[in-house]
């Protein structure tokens, strides 16, 4: 499978039906989930591996991981009604190899080889990423995740990172899409920038990127 394949594959699964702001629901485009794991498969970091998706929202990034040859994704999300949607695209596909967990990130306790994510941004919740963070580096040596594109951002992330024993072996920096789907929602359709980065513990072994 190709890239391109895989991000209009990912763009066609059924999105949220019933978005909900407080868990900043928003559907991970599909170019951005392919980026984000073509770089995983690229670094021979998915084939073979175990998974944890965590905030899995209707399964976009957990399917893509599955199509990409890992053993198994767990994906995790605390709303029922968005994880049925990602059994739901799952079934469609015909994969077995994801296991779909109903519960907060912070009762995730499996050792995984890495974790991928698309945590909330903060908009709603100020710090709502932490907590993701916070588990991604407890339960795995390599975490991929998405975040706001902003200096303070950037900032914050350097920071927790090398506070909690992690290095950013790779980042890129992607428009991100988001429909009109809140009453707050002033454009039919806002683009932002999303930065993706590879976090790496300290010690595990890769050299680290330019």
């Amino acid at each position: 499978m190709k890239k391109k394949h895989l991000a209009m594959l990912l763009s066609k699964l059924e999105g949220f039906r019933n978005p909900k702001p407080w868990l900043e629901q928003y559907r991970t485009p599909g170019n951005v989930a392919a980026e984000l794991l073509w770089l995983a498969y690229s670094l021979g970091d998915l084939r073979g591996k175990t998974v944890a998706d965590l905030g899995a929202g209707t399964g976009v990034l957990s399917i893509g991981a599955a199509l990409l040859g890992v053993e198994k994704v767990y994906a995790v999300e605390i709303d029922p009604e968005a994880l049925a949607l990602a059994r739901k695209n799952a079934e469609s596909l015909g994969l077995d190899n994801i296991e779909f967990l109903l519960e907060d990130v912070s009762e995730f306790s499996g050792r995984v080889g890495v974790v991928i994510m698309n945590p909330p941004f903060g908009s709603q919740v100020k710090h709502a990423d932490r907590p993701f963070l916070l588990k991604a580096f407890e339960v795995s040596d390599v975490v991929y995740s998405i975040h706001l594109s902003k200096p303070e951002v950037r900032d914050f992330i350097e920071a927790f990172t090398r506070d909690n024993g992690f290095k950013i072996t790779h980042h890129l920096t992607l428009p991100f899409e988001i429909p009109a789907q809140f009453d707050f929602h002033r454009k039919r359709l806002e683009r932002i920038m999303v930065d993706v980065y590879r976090f790496e513990r300290v010690g595990n072994g890769k050299a680290e990127a330019d």
